[in-house]
């Protein structure tokens, strides 16, 4: 077994090398919401209706789709490792992100994930939720390889039907939440500052709408 096959159950904040962290039990009800606070903050919203305008494809295959007169970004490539597309020029410090996304399909994998804090598409934190897994996880992304660092045991978000993922990062805290429910509450330190984006994995096939980014620019 490699180390990195490993897991263990840390207390928040903890980080040990080498080692990924199991999934636990979500936060207590009563576990302070983090805000995103200050006079420099800005408020970016997208409904791709202008598609892939300043957004950065990093891998995958990421396109607009119109139905009914509403617009949603898809990503329908089903042979990349983990495709992701990262939103151009504005980098957050502190920074809250929430979208709304449709499982559609995929054997191997049924992934939705928001990117936060990338300083480029081999580097950043993402949480994600898999409608094939009863688990909601947040990851670190390190010269590409992905290493778990917080999660818990959900029921899986159902294929074909629309569900709304959060995160919110102040500091080296972060809080993610599915439908609402805060599922993760976790501090890291590796990345302090960048892009926001989206992600997926393998062949999984999701559509994304109502992109919401609040948050400090660091550039």
């Amino acid at each position: 077994m490699k180390p990195t096959d490993l897991c263990v159950s840390l207390p928040l904040g903890v980080v040990l090398p080498f080692l990924a962290a199991c999934d636990g039990p979500p936060p207590p009800a009563t576990t302070e919401r983090i805000e995103v606070r200050g006079t420099a903050i800005v408020t970016l919203r997208n409904d791709f209706t202008s598609g892939l305008v300043d957004w950065s494809v990093v891998d995958g295959v990421w396109e607009r789709r119109s139905l009914g007169g509403e617009h949603r970004l898809a990503q329908t490539s089903t042979d990349r490792a983990f495709p992701v597309v990262l939103l151009e020029g504005r980098r957050f410090s502190d920074v809250d992100v929430t979208v709304r996304f449709r499982p559609v399909s995929g054997e191997a994998d049924a992934s939705a994930g928001i990117v936060f804090r990338a300083h480029d598409g081999q580097n950043y934190y993402v949480v994600r939720a898999n409608s094939l897994e009863d688990n909601f996880r947040l990851y670190a992304v390190v010269d590409g390889d992905r290493r778990q660092i917080a999660g818990t045991r959900i029921d899986a978000p159902r294929l074909g039907e629309w569900h709304t993922l959060r995160v919110t990062a102040v500091g080296s805290r972060i809080q993610a939440y599915l439908g609402g429910r805060l599922l993760i509450d976790h501090r890291d330190e590796r990345f302090r500052e960048g892009l926001v984006g989206l992600w997926t994995k393998a062949d999984a096939v999701t559509e994304f709408d109502d992109l919401e980014i609040g948050g400090v620019p660091s550039d």
